[in-house]
Formats: structure tokens, sequence, C-alpha cells
């Protein structure tokens, strides 16, 4: 079982016919059931054509009526990027997952509100992120496909390198993921750790749970405390940054400590203290994984 996607989801992308859009669409649709899942494209210069026998419309919501697409995936440019996403809000899509890096903060703030206000059911992945990945089954985003394996692990993290670095320590150890999925590290993003944590917590097929974090905001002891009164599964946790000097945006845009409040030291305090299992050395979350299954 899947958490966000599986091979009944039907895809379309936004931004198609740009060269990371093809690149990542095709690679995308060679994954699994990625031909069957990738329906649509969309680009309202464009309508009529296709890429690659996938056909391209005006609009998201043209896209959905014709192919019955209910994901989103959003390879457009920072400027237009948030009016992308809300487009796909606006067509009352399942799932919009953006992956454009350096959106303006401003954009996602009064598209988050916006989203808010009007209760739009439309769960948003991103932006600057990865994307997820379902493995055996679909992927949608930039992560490499091949060092996936099924099984019953689950992965979210802020980080997309780290992210496919716990994915290969556990495929190497012989442990498969249930879904990994990569929620960005902006500073104003749509899921966060807690909302993963929870669809991983309800999983019949999730046995057990890699959050990775960042620097910055409060996110990961947000999740840590929801954790510790509700997760019935163990969890792995690690944080990006130890080393990171205050005031210093490190990688992301949302991995900074400001007003002596992010740090690595205290997010890992809180997520130890809420019964995390927590390593301080990314060479280690696989085999820390492992020995915490051998125990139970």
């Amino acid at each position: 079982m899947s958490i966000l996607i599986d091979k009944n989801t039907r895809v379309v992308t936004q931004g198609i016919t740009g060269k990371t859009g093809q690149f990542h669409t095709r690679t995308s649709r060679e994954y699994a059931n990625g031909r069957e899942c990738f329906v649509a494209g969309v680009n309202p210069n464009k309508a009529g054509e296709n890429f690659e026998g996938i056909p391209i419309f005006a609009t998201v919501g043209e896209a959905k009526q014709r192919t019955g697409a209910n994901v989103s995936v959003i390879y457009v440019p920072p400027p237009f990027a948030a009016a992308a996403i809300w487009e796909a809000v606006e067509a009352d899509l399942d799932l919009a997952i953006c992956i454009t890096e350096g959106i303006p903060v401003r954009d996602m703030v009064k598209l988050r509100d916006r989203m808010k206000k009007e209760n739009r059911r439309t769960l948003l992945v991103g932006p600057n992120c990865p994307g997820l990945i379902t493995p055996d089954e679909l992927k949608i985003g930039i992560m490499p496909g091949h060092i996936h394996k099924k099984g019953r692990v689950g992965v979210v993290s802020r980080s997309g390198t780290l992210t496919y670095e716990a994915v290969g320590q556990l495929t190497e150890l012989g442990i498969g993921q249930s879904s990994a999925v990569g929620i960005g590290g902006d500073p104003v993003n749509g899921m966060k750790h807690i909302d993963v944590m929870q669809r991983f917590n309800d999983d019949p097929d999730t046995d057990a749970v890699v959050m990775i974090g960042e620097i910055g905001g409060s996110d990961e002891e947000t999740a840590a405390l929801w954790i510790k009164d509700h997760m019935k599964k163990p969890v792995v946790g690690f944080i990006a940054g130890i080393t990171a000097p205050p005031g210093k945006r490190m990688g992301h845009a949302g991995a900074i400590i400001s007003g002596g409040k992010g740090t690595a030291q205290e997010k890992l305090a809180v997520m130890e203290d809420c019964g995390i299992k927590v390593t301080r050395n990314p060479a280690e979350m696989g085999r820390t994984l492992r020995s915490l299954l051998k125990l139970r």
C-alpha cells in the first residue's frame, strides 16, 4: 500500500514542453507503471499537440476532464510556478507536486493563504522538492528510480539528496520502502513532516519510518511531539546542519537558524525526548533503522 500515489494514479505534467519537464516526465514514464499513469501535459500555447504520445491541453481542468488526471507535477519556472499550483488546486486535483526551486516567498504566502481561506482540498507537496515514489508502482519527480526497493519502511525528508542517501542505504541492507516523500526545503511549503507521518502511521503496510530534517523552522519538533503521543511505529531521525553557523543559509531557503532557534542540536534533543531514535551521522541512517527493527 502507498500513502499518496500508486499504480492507479493519473498524472498531468505542468510544464511538459520545457527541457526539465520533458526529461523527468520521460524518466518517470519509464519507471514501473509510468506509461499508464502519465496521461496528460499542460501548455496553453501548445494545446492539441503531444509529447511522445502524451496529449497536451490548454488547462489542468481540461486535462482532468479529458483524461481523469488526479495528480499534477509542476516543472514551471519560478515566476509562474505559484500560478501553476493554483491552477491544479482550482481544478480540484487530489495532489499537486511542485518540483520548482526559487519560487518567491511572497507568492507562496499568498497561495497558502488563499488555499486555507477557500478551504481547498488539494494536497501540496513542495515546492523545491524531489517529489515522491511508491517503489515498483510509480515515481513522480526527479529521484533516481533504480535505488528504490519495494518494502515496508517509509521515508520523509526535507532534503532531496538525503532522501536518496537514506533510500540507498536501506536498499543496500535489503530493506524496502513503502513510500518515500520529499517535502521540500522552502520556508513556505505544503505538506509538513507531521502530515506525512500521520499517513505512515495509518498505513498498514508501513512498519517503520525514517524522518530527515534540516536546521531552521520548527516543523521537526512539531512532528516529534505528535509522534510521542500518537505514533505506533518506530521512527529513526536525522537532522542535517549540525555544524551550521547561525544566520547562514545552508542550501535550502528554509535551512537557516534565526533568532537562536532551529538549530540541529535543539531539534535532535526534542526528537530524542519524544522517543525517536536519532543518529548524528548521515551514513548510519540505514543501520540505525535496521537495529531498531531487530529490537522489536
